[in-house]
Order: structure tokens, then C-alpha cells, then sequence
């Protein structure tokens, strides 16, 4: 097939554009590919972050069109003119947030007019975590121009149908994230973050538990702080926040020093280059997801490449991926006594080395090359 692909793609740097990368890798295998992003993803009034643009490792190097402005509709028009003249068979959309569905939309009804061009949305979310007016309105705009859905959870799956009860979709989990390269023994990793970050000073034996990502509201990095003292009176730990805060950082802060635990929690308050995401999963024992709200959830699938278990809470798909008493724990949302004993309760059996195999089993299920066969059998079969 003759495939465009549009949404956030290097040089734009983020999960969204490590997931596009890596399925455009693993689309070209068999199709021709063409790789559409944007020239301004947000206006910087709207991004609570410091770039928008990797400057590391890109991981998965390609040529990416840089079209699409998401606040000038006259590029949605001359984006779908563009697609339009390449006369695709399927056009493929990361969709993650209704901000970008008149974009979306746009594009997609030009490029479909009188055309036997498809159009299929991977979604992320369909009703985003953070609601803002006017999401289901744009949703349901960008709606009336996609034949096929991909859904990676029971939960997005659910919010698909009650706007849409007769989508044509599939559900098919998020692949694991293997663009930031193989899991590095503990130690070793310990030592090369000793060596790039010296005031870590981390010890061989030290119990290092990671939240990593953007670190927004809805992902809960309050419980996990609330979770820390109940935790520690039972054992020693270190907590370490790895990622950019697209909300307050200062509140979070005023929060380990409100409960005396600042000598436990390390903030790493930067985006992490592709090429030192390893070592942070590698040097971990365990990965926290205290999320509120969830749909799901990159992180596991980033914890799950470096074999690394996770804790999470019971939101969205979580649980759908981390199985419990197997590759981790899910434990109820908002409830950081018992975050607190999933905790204390891995450290305590000892269920490293038990999880990280079974980790290593569960992983093969979430494979890019099943993410291609789904799509492929979404769009040939619905042909007929």
C-alpha cells in the first residue's frame, strides 16, 4: 500500500514521536511510507514545556514532511492538497487529543474527496484525561471522516463507541518501546548514572524505584509522594522523578519537604535523551504508575523493554498490561497507603528477579509486527 502517515515525528521529540518512528520502521517493511508532522505542534502559549525538538539520538532516523501548523488552517488545507496528490491508499493518524481534530479533520476531507483513499485514526484517547470545552465537538468534527479506528485498551475502545457505535475498529495493545536500546545490568547502569548525574551517588544495593515521563497531574506523582513515609518505615528506598513538568513542579517540591522525605526523592526535572532512558529503567527495581486517570500507557511499555516490573493503579487499561502478582501490582487509584504496601510488599518477597521473567514472557504479546498485521487486516478485510 501507499501509506501517508501524519502525526508528531522526528525532528519533534516525545513518546508520540517514538511511537511514529517505530511504525513507520515496521510499515515500510511492507508498504510505501510517507511520513507527515508538523512545523508548529503547539503555540507556545499552550506548551508547558522547554522544546519541542529532540536534540539527542533521534533512534529511528527519517524523513519526515514538516507541514502542518496546528493553529493556521490554511496549512490543514494545503496539507490535505499535498496528500491528496499523492493519492494514498490509507492515510494513518496518531490521534491523541481533540486540539488537533480540526487539523485532523481538515486534511482528511480533502485528501478523501472523491477519492478511494481510507483514513484510520490510532487512538490514544477519544475523551482526553484534562477536558478542556469543545473536545467532544471537535472529536466528533474530525469523526465523520475516519472509515477504521485502532484502540489500544478496553477503556479508549469504550469511549470510541459511545460517540461512534458503529466504528469499524480494532483493539490492539501499545508495542513495546524498543527504540531506546537493550536493558543494561543494574549495577552498570548505577555506575554510568554516577558518572553523568554525580549528585545521584547511588549505591548497588539501594531499593530505586522510578516514576518517569512528562509529569502532568492526572499521572499522580502526589499519591506516590503520600506513599513514600508509610513505605519507609518499613524499609529504605529512593524515589527517583524522572521527566519534564508540564504542571506546577513547585507544589510537588513543597510536598517532599511538607513530609520530611527530601533525602529520598530525586528530581531529575529535565527531557531525558533517547540515548539515557536505559539507564534510568536499567538502575530501577521497579516502576511506579500512580496514575488518577489513565487510558494507557507508554511507560509500561517502555518498563517492559528494560524487563523492568510496575506498579500502577487500577485506571484505564493499566491493568490490562500489568498483570497482577506477574510482572507487577495493580493496586486501587488515589489510595497511596496501598500504593505504599505494593511496594513494600515486592521488596519484601524479593520478586525482582520472578517478575522480571515473567516480564520477559508477557512483553512478546505486545510486538510491532502485530500492530502492522492488525491494520492490515482492519483495512484488506473491510475491502470486501
Amino acid at each position: 500500500m501507499n501509506i501517508v502517515l501524519i502525526g508528531t515525528a522526528y525532528p519533534l521529540r516525545g513518546g508520540i514521536a517514538h511511537y511514529v518512528g517505530l511504525l513507520y520502521k515496521y510499515l515500510s517493511r511492507r508498504h510505501d511510507v510517507t511520513v507527515v508532522t508538523f512545523k508548529r505542534q503547539y503555540p507556545k502559549l499552550l506548551f508547558p514545556g522547554k522544546s519541542q525538538e529532540e536534540t539527542g539520538d533521534p533512534g529511528i532516523p527519517l524523513e519526515s514532511r514538516l507541514w502542518i501548523d496546528s493553529i493556521n488552517p490554511w496549512t490543514w488545507v494545503t496539507t490535505g492538497l499535498r496528500v491528496r496528490r499523492m493519492n494514498p491508499e490509507l492515510v494513518i493518524y496518531k490521534f491523541w487529543l481533540p486540539f488537533f481534530a480540526p487539523a485532523y479533520g481538515v486534511i482528511a476531507a480533502i485528501a478523501k474527496w472523491r477519492r478511494a483513499t481510507r483514513t484510520l485514526f490510532i487512538c490514544d484517547n477519544i475523551i482526553p484525561h484534562e477536558h478542556r470545552p469543545g473536545d467532544r465537538l471537535f472529536t466528533r468534527f474530525a469523526m465523520r471522516f475516519v472509515d477504521f479506528y485502532l484502540v489500544q485498551s478496553r477503556s479508549v475502545q469504550n469511549d470510541l463507541l459511545s460517540l461512534e457505535p458503529e466504528a469499524k475498529y480494532v483493539l490492539q495493545p501499545h508495542p513495546v518501546y524498543e527504540i531506546f536500546g537493550e536493558e543494561l545490568e543494574r549495577g552498570g547502569a548505577r555506575e554510568r548514572l554516577n558518572e553523568t548525574h554525580p549528585v545521584l551517588a547511588l549505591m548497588p544495593e539501594e531499593n530505586i524505584i522510578l516514576f518517569f515521563g512528562y509529569v502532568r497531574d492526572y499521572k499522580g506523582l502526589d499519591v506516590l509522594l503520600d506513599a513514600l513515609p508509610p513505605l519507609l518505615e518499613r524499609r529504605k528506598v529512593r524515589v527517583l522523578v524522572v521527566g519534564e513538568f508540564y504542571s506546577d513542579e513547585k507544589k510537588y517540591r513543597e510536598q517532599v519537604e511538607r513530609l520530611g522525605i527530601r533525602s529520598y526523592v530525586y528530581f531529575h526535572s529535565s527531557y531525558v535523551p533517547n540515548e539515557e532512558v536505559r539507564l534510568f529503567f536499567s538502575a530501577a527495581d521497579v516502576v511506579a504508575l500512580p496514575y488518577h486517570s489513565a487510558t494507557q500507557s507508554g511507560i509500561v511499555q517502555i518498563a517492559y523493554n528494560f524487563n523492568r516490573p510496575v506498579v500502577a493503579t487500577d485506571v484505564g487499561g493499566l491493568a490490562e498490561v500489568v498483570i497482577h502478582g506477574r510482572t507487577g501490582y495493580i493496586v486501587p487509584p488515589h489510595d497511596p497507603k496501598a500504593f505504599a504496601q505494593a511496594l513494600n510488599r515486592f521488596y519484601t518477597e524479593d520478586r525482582f528477579a520472578e517478575f522480571r521473567m515473567n516480564v520477559l514472557e508477557e512483553k512478546k504479546k505486545y510486538t510491532w509486527d502485530a500492530m502492522v498485521e492488525a491494520i492490515e487486516s482492519l483495512v484488506f478485510t473491510s475491502r470486501h
